[in-house]
């Protein structure tokens, strides 16, 4: 049980605090409640340059890093398709320093063409790297863009095109921070060796005074249920075929979530996992398969992706994909195994709460989501799913009509 208390500032700036007395470290985590899909389709990418532009200098703070690394600390951001988080760990004397930096970039980042030329240039990069000249780095934009028509899921974080950021005007970028990154849209989760009196002392001192800006509301369109398979070729220069497929599933506070999650350990959760086991090992179909889910808050999608064996025929690695679906539709999964999968995901919560900086990300998150508190019942969420849940949810979710398909071929 993780203990913790929350309160929130007049300007809506919600805070939590997280005592741990065991640590000689704080945390200061902040998380704005902005990512990927609340970006315009036609400049995206903008979530994830911001990420980098909120490290260049705020107004009355022109270097971020040093006086943070003088104070003895460390720092980091990511960025996804639901949500921008920054997080500083320093020593807890030091503390201060962190409020007075977070607190300025919110306040207001220090916009100038400089600054935005430095970065857009550094994500420009990021993206030829990764995404264009990348084997493979090409395949989930596709697909996310076959199987998302409406919801702006169909784009990745770093952006749809390389044009978008490319394109980014100064004031396109001021608009996006005055809409996203203020006290109504934010949450910050204090952990360590610290006090809730001392928390609010220092938050009302640093951030109390920031205007509230307008609560950013939501509208996005939902994605309507898929009722016919889609299917893409590709063709390049990469070393072996790749054969790509994913289903639509829940969104993250869906109790069926837990099943779906619990589904993708049972296929892919290491080497005695059912599609390592019967593909590459026995079969020897694939050199490599996994299987996993994004989590993401809205309606995800869970992924089987793998590269074949050289020689090995598109349709054949498909159909034996197919045919451990099948067994997971008609055959109820065996208490032993259902059990053995829980209990990896036990140790995994459990392990990932023993660092503090998890632990104040964590609680960031799920007071994102709707509520702290949340991250107390994962566990008996997990627990509660059984061996018929997982079936008829196997049923319903791999069907071929929910299904789009990427078949990846190497030109070489």
């Amino acid at each position: 049980m993780i203990q913790f208390e929350r309160f929130v500032l007049e300007n809506g700036l919600r805070i939590i605090v997280h005592e741990d007395k065991s640590t000689p470290m704080a945390v200061l985590d902040v998380m704005y409640d902005v990512g990927a899909r609340d970006e315009d389709p036609g400049q995206t990418g903008f979530a994830h340059l911001f990420e980098h532009l909120m490290f260049g200098g705020s107004i009355n703070i022109s270097s971020y890093d040093e006086p943070l690394q003088m104070a003895g600390g460390e720092n980091n951001a990511y960025t996804t398709n639901d949500l921008t988080n920054y997080y500083i760990q320093l020593p807890v004397e030091n503390l201060e320093t962190a409020f007075w930096l977070e607190s300025d970039r919110m306040l207001s980042l220090a916009f100038d063409k400089k600054s935005l030329d430095v970065q857009r240039k550094v994500v420009c990069e990021e993206f030829k790297e990764h995404y264009l000249n990348k084997p493979y780095g090409d395949a989930w934009h596709k697909l996310r863009s076959l199987a998302y028509q409406v919801h702006p899921y169909r784009w990745m974080t770093i952006g749809k095109e390389l044009s978008h950021v490319e394109n980014a005007k100064l004031q396109d970028v001021k608009n996006f921070f005055h809409k996203h990154y203020t006290p109504a849209n934010a949450v910050i989760c204090v952990a360590g060796n610290i006090t809730v009196d001392q928390v609010k002392a220092l938050t009302e001192k640093w951030f109390g005074d920031i205007p509230a800006g307008e609560k950013y509301r939501r509208d996005l369109p939902v994605e309507p249920p898929q009722t016919e398979p889609r299917k893409l070729e590709v063709r390049a220069k990469v070393p072996l075929d790749a054969l790509y497929k994913c289903w639509h599933i829940y969104s993250r506070l869906d109790k069926r979530y837990y099943t779906t999650d619990l589904i993708t350990d049972i296929l892919s959760g290491g080497g005695s996992s059912r599609l390592f086991q019967s593909l590459v090992k026995e079969k020897q179909l694939f050199s490599n398969i996994e299987c996993h889910h994004f989590g993401s808050t809205d309606a995800g999608l869970l992924a089987i992706e793998g590269k074949l064996v050289k020689g090995v025929k598109m349709e054949d690695a498909e159909k034996a994909i197919l045919e451990e679906l099948e067994k997971m539709k008609q055959q109820q999964v065996s208490e032993m195994e259902l059990q053995k999968v829980k209990n990896k995901t036990e140790s995994l919560i459990a392990f990932e709460d023993i660092s503090l900086m998890n632990r104040a990300n964590s609680l960031a998150t799920y007071e994102l989501l709707g509520d702290a508190n949340l991250m107390n019942k994962e566990l008996e969420h997990y627990q509660a799913v059984t061996a018929d849940e997982i079936q008829q949810e196997s049923k319903i979710i791999f069907d071929e009509n929910n299904c789009s398909t990427l078949y990846y071929y190497s030109e070489n």
